[in-house]
């Protein structure tokens, strides 16, 4: 699905929910917004590309898109909402732009093929069970010092880390 043609700034909430024939999606350089729900149950999406307009991803945009193999967040996103990929269980490589600020509440929760994940030096926020159940989430995490406060469950269930290493400026 080529979106490029349309002039459109917000991909609305709920547009694509449950197109499980949905291959392939190329979203608009003019496209600030991914709607709530927008790709949820889209389970035959192999490709999406995020353009560097989009500011947010909103909550659960991509909840159990589970063919979907990688993703790419630009780095102009400053806010992934709460559960935007939860369920994602094909989701094995992530790259989160170097601007985003926020990762919502259960944002990667479920996603057992992640196997690597690296958070942003700017991240303030990471919420309540962000990655829980990356049971193949391996090697090292390294919480950035932009972090205070690490919420519960966010790493529940990662057996597969060896070792997380938590920025100077988390009191909590």
């Amino acid at each position: 699905c080529d979106l490029s043609l349309l002039e459109i700034t917000v991909i609305g909430n709920l547009l694509f929910r449950g197109c499980t024939g949905l291959k392939s999606v190329v979203i608009p350089e003019s496209v600030t917004e991914i709607g709530y729900r927008a790709f949820e149950n889209c389970t035959g999406l192999t490709s999406v590309t995020i353009p560097n307009s989009v500011v947010t991803i909103g909550e659960y945009a991509f909840e159990y898109c589970t063919g979907l193999p990688s993703v790419t967040i630009p780095n102009s996103v400053a806010e992934i909402g709460n559960g935007a990929f939860k369920g994602c269980t094909g989701l094995t490589s992530v790259t989160i732009g170097n601007t985003v600020s926020s990762i919502g509440n259960g944002v990667f929760n479920g996603c057992t093929g992640l196997t690597s994940a690296t958070i942003p030096n700017l991240v303030t926020i990471i919420g309540n069970n962000a990655f829980d159940g990356c049971y193949n989430l391996t090697g090292t995490l390294n919480i950035p010092n932009s972090l205070t406060y690490l919420e519960n469950a966010t790493f529940r269930n990662c057996t597969g880390l060896t070792s997380v290493t938590i920025g100077n400026s988390v009191t909590s």
